[in-house]
C-alpha cells in the first residue's frame, strides 16, 4: 500500500489518481492550483455560458439537489448571484436523516424555486439496496443511479438545455482532470465511474441471468425502474442538453459552502455525531451514506469517509496531515452498529450473511489473511487485524 506523502490517499483509491515522483497524489496537485486561477475571471466565464440560456418561457436551469450543503450552494448561486429561474430535481432513495429531510422541504421555500423529488417505491427500493450489496458491493448503487439520471430526464420534459452540477468528485478528490480542463458531464462517465459499469437493466430479472446471477433475482422489471433510464443520445441531442460543474468557475470548499448556507439559510448539519466520520455536514440524504455504505468502501478498499475528508481539509489548511492521520485511526474501521443493525432490519439480511457478502468484495491488493483475520498496511506505517475473515 502507498499513500500520499502530502495527504493520507492511499493508491488503491477507488477514484483515479496518479502519485509524482515527490510521492504527492495528483488530488493535492490539482488542489494547489486553486491558488493560480483568477476566480473572478472564472465568475464572469459562469455568467456568461449562463446568459447564453435566460429564457422568457422555459426555466433557465436544472439543479439536481439532495438538500445538502452542496445543492445548497449551488442553487445559492444560480438563483441569488445570477439570478435564474431554476428547477430543481431530487433523487430521493427513502433513507433521509431527520436534518437531511428539513434541509431538502425547505428548498423551495427559501430559493423560491419549484422542486421536482422522485421517489421510487418502497419496495423497489429494498429491492435495490440488496442487490447493489451483492451483486457489486454497494447498496446505495440504486441513489447514484437515480441522481444521475433523473434530473436529465427532467431537463428533457421541460426543455430545459443547461444543467448544473456542484463539484466534479473525481477531480476534486483525486485529481483525475485538471481545473483548466472544464469537464463536463457525459454519458460515459457516468456509466464507466460512478455506475461502474452497471446501468438499471442489469438488476431486472432478465439483466441477472445475463450477468450469470440469477440467484439474486428480485423480480424487478423495467417498469420498476423507469426512474434509472439514462436518456438516449438522440433524445440529448434534440434538446443540447449539457451539464456544467459549478467547481469549474467557483473555488469549491465543502466546508465553506456549509458555512454560508447554515448562515443564510438556516442549513442544518447533523445533530447526532457519525460513528465513521468526524465532519457533521456531509451526506444527510441518506443515513447509510456514512456508515455501512462506507464501511463497504473500507472492505473493499481498505479506507473510508474519513480518509476522504481528511485529505480535503488537510488540502484546504484545516489540518495537519498528522492530525488527518488520527482521524483515519480513529474512524476508518469502525462497523458502524446502529447504522448497520437498522440496514440489516430494513432488507431482512442477518449480519452473518453481510459479513460474509462484504469479505467477496475485498481487494487482494489490499487484504491479506493472517492467523484467520483481515491484515492490511496503515498511513501510519505498521500493519493491522481488522477483523475475522469469512471467507478462505
Amino acid at each position: 500500500m502507498k499513500y500520499c506523502s502530502r495527504c493520507v490517499v492511499p493508491g488503491m483509491s477507488a477514484v483515479p489518481l496518479t502519485f509524482d515522483d515527490k510521492g504527492v497524489c495528483s488530488g493535492c496537485r490539482v488542489s494547489d492550483t486553486k491558488a493560480t486561477i483568477d476566480w473572478d475571471k472564472r465568475g464572469r466565464l459562469l455568467r456568461e455560458l449562463v446568459d447564453e440560456y435566460r429564457t422568457s418561457s422555459n426555466y433557465d436551469i436544472v439543479i439536481p439537489v439532495s438538500g445538502g450543503k452542496d445543492s445548497y450552494y449551488q442553487t445559492h448561486v444560480a438563483t441569488k448571484e445570477l439570478g435564474l429561474k431554476a428547477l430543481l430535481v431530487t433523487y430521493h432513495g427513502n433513507n433521509y436523516l431527520p436534518e437531511g429531510e428539513y434541509n431538502l422541504q425547505r428548498m423551495r421555500e427559501v430559493f423560491d424555486a419549484d422542486h421536482i423529488i422522485v421517489r421510487p417505491s418502497v419496495e423497489a427500493l429494498k429491492k435495490m439496496n440488496r442487490l447493489g450489496f451483492r451483486i457489486q458491493g454497494d447498496m446505495n448503487w440504486h441513489a447514484h443511479c437515480g441522481i444521475f439520471s433523473a434530473p436529465i430526464q427532467v431537463a428533457l420534459r421541460y426543455k430545459v438545455p443547461l444543467i448544473m452540477w456542484g463539484e466534479h468528485g473525481f477531480l476534486d478528490l483525486g485529481g483525475m482532470y485538471s481545473l483548466n480542463d472544464f469537464v463536463e458531464f457525459t454519458a460515459k462517465h457516468r456509466l464507466e465511474h460512478l455506475l461502474r459499469g452497471y446501468d438499471w437493466y442489469d438488476f431486472t430479472d432478465e439483466g441477472l441471468e445475463k450477468l450469470g446471477r440469477p440467484e439474486a433475482k428480485e423480480g424487478l422489471t423495467a417498469k420498476d425502474l423507469l426512474w434509472a433510464k439514462y436518456p438516449s443520445d438522440e433524445e440529448i441531442d434534440s434538446i443540447g442538453v449539457r451539464g456544467i460543474y459549478l467547481g469549474n468557475f467557483v473555488n469549491w470548499d465543502g466546508n465553506s459552502n456549509a458555512e454560508l448556507v447554515a448562515a443564510k439559510y438556516d442549513w442544518k448539519a447533523s445533530e447526532v455525531p457519525f460513528e465513521r466520520t468526524y465532519r457533521l455536514a456531509s451526506n444527510l440524504d441518506d443515513m447509510h451514506e456514512n456508515g455501512i455504505h462506507d464501511y463497504l468502501k473500507f472492505v473493499k478498499f481498505g479506507y473510508g469517509r474519513a480518509t476522504d475528508h481528511s485529505c480535503k481539509d488537510i488540502r484546504s489548511g484545516r489540518m495537519t496531515r498528522d492530525e488527518g492521520i488520527a482521524m483515519v485511526r480513529k474512524y476508518d474501521h469502525v462497523k458502524p452498529r446502529r447504522d448497520l443493525e437498522r440496514w440489516l432490519t430494513y432488507v431482512d439480511m442477518s449480519e452473518e450473511e453481510f459479513d460474509r457478502v462484504c469479505d467477496t468484495f475485498r481487494d487482494p491488493r489490499v487484504w491479506r489473511i493472517e492467523d484467520g483475520y483481515w491484515v492490511k498496511d496503515n498511513v501510519w506505517g505498521e500493519p493491522s487485524q481488522y477483523g475475522k475473515a469469512h471467507v478462505a
